[in-house]
């Protein structure tokens, strides 16, 4: 993340406002359709998109830049004709008020938070936030701002997500080393509570292969990691990520994998695999595709990806990243196969239901 993607944010405004600020208007939850198949893309426009399933429902949020909205449905498929509601919008004037990136929905005991980047006008201040409610519903209820995410650096951060394991939680993010627009790399640190870090920040990879290398800008090199998403299988764990600038065709998926008795804050724990996955598919209109997130299907026996790309090359970090859905597998060894990026507009075979 840097001034390319809020430019290229930008230059999306227009789509953005098209596909999706006219649909705000808080509406029941769209029924399912009949059709047994879907077709990608989701939705027109849809960055850094998000999925969470409770209680009959998928919640969906993507990146908006300026709020935090989230969509509500019984059948993701059908996400054109979700309820969708701004839950939280910043007011002016505060370190937390601009650029509002990846937003994620989390349960943590009884109530619901959503983990988001923020800046204060400029892409150097960038930092993580979380907002609670304590409502059945996150649909409902009030979103009050906790604060700023921070571990000891309190360097620049985003792209944050959160997980549980052994009954800990921790939280993993894409940042700088140091204090000026450099490569981004992934951080990994213990939360006590939803909204504390109780422990240093710890580096557990950093580009290194070429396929992460892709991020040519004018006068300067960017090599990017971020987006973490956790994922765990058997007896191992895994962190996809995104690697590559997305303001090139080359972004895409790389795997950390770990044991999943090992400890996540140890460094050795985790190995980079060294190929990438759901690369650029010409044929299938899909550039630059990554930024993910993982859910199962109703029915709880079917893994599925949500990620987002572009329909034409060259579009960048724009609004015109659509997001996209497919149904993944395991391999002999026991990792994720993601496969190409299926055709847009090809009939799949929906989630199954209960």
């Amino acid at each position: 993340m840097n001034l390319q993607r809020i430019l290229g944010t930008l230059a999306g405004v227009l789509l953005s406002l098209t596909s999706s600020t006219a649909q705000l208007a808080p509406s029941p939850p769209g029924p399912a359709s009949a059709s047994e198949t879907y077709t990608n893309p989701l939705l027109r426009s849809g960055p850094d998109p998000w999925v969470f399933w409770w209680n009959g429902f998928y919640y969906y949020s993507n990146t908006t830049g300026t709020n935090l909205v989230l969509r509500k449905t019984a059948d993701l498929t059908n996400l054109r004709h979700a309820q969708i509601k701004a839950v939280w919008t910043p007011e002016p004037g505060h370190p937390w008020s601009n650029e509002l990136w990846a937003p994620e929905l989390h349960r943590w005991d009884d109530k619901w938070y959503i983990y988001f980047a923020a800046d204060a006008g400029d892409n150097a201040s960038h930092r993580i936030y979380v907002v609670e409610n304590g409502s059945s519903d996150p649909m409902e209820g009030t979103w009050t701002l906790k604060g700023q995410v921070a571990d000891q650096s309190h360097k620049w951060a985003i792209d944050p997500t959160t997980f549980e394991l052994r009954g800990q939680h921790y939280l993993v993010w894409s940042g700088w080393k140091g204090d000026t627009d450099g490569e981004q790399r992934l951080y990994i640190a213990h939360m006590s509570n939803p909204w504390t870090l109780d422990s240093k920040r710890i580096e557990i990879t950093k580009p290194k292969y070429p396929w992460e290398k892709h991020g040519d800008l004018p006068n300067r090199h960017v090599n990017v990691n971020e987006g973490p998403e956790f994922l765990a299988h058997g007896n191992k764990m895994f962190l996809v990520f995104s690697a590559s600038g997305c303001w090139t065709d080359f972004y895409t998926l790389g795997i950390l994998e770990a044991s999943r008795d090992a400890n996540p804050l140890d460094k050795k724990s985790w190995t980079k695999l060294d190929h990438s996955f759901l690369s650029t598919d010409t044929s299938a209109k899909a550039f630059g595709p990554g930024h993910n997130g993982f859910f199962q299907s109703p029915n709880g026996q079917e893994d599925w990806i949500i990620y987002h790309a572009n329909p034409a090359p060259g579009e960048g970090c724009s609004n015109f990243r659509s997001p996209r859905i497919q149904r993944f597998t395991w391999d002999a060894l026991g990792r994720p196969s993601f496969g190409s990026p299926v055709p847009l507009d090809e009939p799949l075979q929906k989630p199954a239901q209960q």
